[in-house]
């Protein structure tokens, strides 16, 4: 979920509030909750600059979030991205994750199940604040015959709206995460365009890991380690080419009952695959086994496609701008103008030159 829907202390969002209530009644509950979620979020934040200087708050949380902010003046001064209040705030919200994201599809398709939103446009999930209504939600969408997937996340962008705050549950993970995680959802705020996930995510991605890399440069640590970075690359090719056969397969002439067969042994190779790679090349490294051994399908599948799809592409627009940040974003910016189909054919011919 990239933006807030509802805040009544913004006068910005009178507009926004109209175009909710065109909707009409049926949704008026999940947009409730979503101001009710991002009001609480916005109840909860203090400004880390005070946190610090108390005597009373926990060292390791004054550690991380100073580290934060060390990471958080790095990204503007150096990485070009927005100099504003986000980020300088903390907030507590209690739980493990800030909202869940519900991703569908068809039984037989790749296709996500897409929500419209004002100024946010379309994207290929829905958020909820609370576990239980995700969890719902993806039931009543199991009724339906859909293939659902319920994500935990730990940040979003409110794409410069608010002061987005660093929250304990980006605090979850390592300190090098938790810088990533400000460089990504920054990333969101430099560029945005509506109805294009899988140009968002993988625009946002790029950005937070060439921005790690010159963040630990900056720090004088070694690089990344190459079997790290390895790992995740051959990781996602391993599900997206899952996904191409998938594709293959529910675009084909055969019957239902034979697509739903060659689903589930095209699940079974990816394990084996999986399984296959892991064991030769990664010296029984189990970091993706928890996500491999977990139920699959279609949607689980979905947001690799959306992360990773043109990570590359925007790795060649970064080299073809000499790795200066401002001329990068200005390229991806003129990208971003282009019809949907155009930026697409701009995208694959950017990564097919790496």
């Amino acid at each position: 979920m990239s933006i807030a829907l509802l805040d009544l202390c913004r006068w910005r969002l009178v507009p926004l509030l109209l175009g909710l209530l065109l909707n009409g009644c049926a949704s008026l509950d999940y947009y409730a909750q979503l101001g009710q979620g991002q009001l609480a979020l916005l109840s909860a934040r203090e400004p880390v600059d005070k946190l610090l200087a108390d005597p009373t708050r926990d060292a390791e949380l004054k550690r991380r979030l100073a580290l934060a902010q060390q990471a958080r003046d790095f990204a503007s001064r150096t990485l070009q991205l927005p100099d504003n209040r986000s980020y300088r705030l903390y907030a507590d919200l209690e739980r493990p994750y800030v909202v869940w994201n519900v991703f569908a599809t068809p039984e037989l398709s790749l296709a996500p199940l897409t929500h419209c939103f004002p100024i946010a446009g379309c994207v290929a999930y829905r958020g909820f604040y609370q576990q239980g209504r995700a969890r719902g939600s993806a039931a009543l969408l199991q009724e339906r015959g859909l293939d659902t997937y319920v994500a935990g996340i730990e940040a979003y962008s409110t794409l410069g709206w608010f002061a987005d705050p660093i929250l304990n549950t980006m605090l979850r993970w390592g300190d090098e995460r938790l810088a990533a995680v400000i460089f990504h959802e920054l990333a969101h705020q430099q560029l945005y365009v509506a109805d294009d996930t899988a140009f968002n995510e993988s625009f946002a991605s790029f950005v937070e890991r060439q921005g790690l890399r010159q963040w630990r440069t900056a720090r004088g640590l070694a690089p990344l380690a190459a079997d790290e970075e390895r790992q995740r690359r051959q990781f996602t090719e391993l599900i997206l080419a899952s996904r191409e056969r998938l594709q293959v397969l529910y675009g084909s002439v055969v019957s239902d009952e034979q697509k739903r067969q060659g689903k589930a042994a095209e699940f079974s190779r990816l394990r084996q695959d999986y399984v296959a790679l892991r064991d030769s090349q990664w010296q029984g490294d189990t970091r993706y086994d928890a996500w491999i051994n977990a139920p699959l399908n279609n949607a689980r599948l979905l947001p690799f496609g959306l992360y990773d799809q043109w990570v590359d592409a925007f790795a060649g627009l970064f080299e073809q701008a000499d790795g200066d940040w401002s001329r990068f974003y200005q390229r991806a910016a003129e990208l971003a103008e282009l019809p949907a189909e155009e930026r697409d054919r701009a995208l694959r011919a950017l990564a097919a030159s790496r």
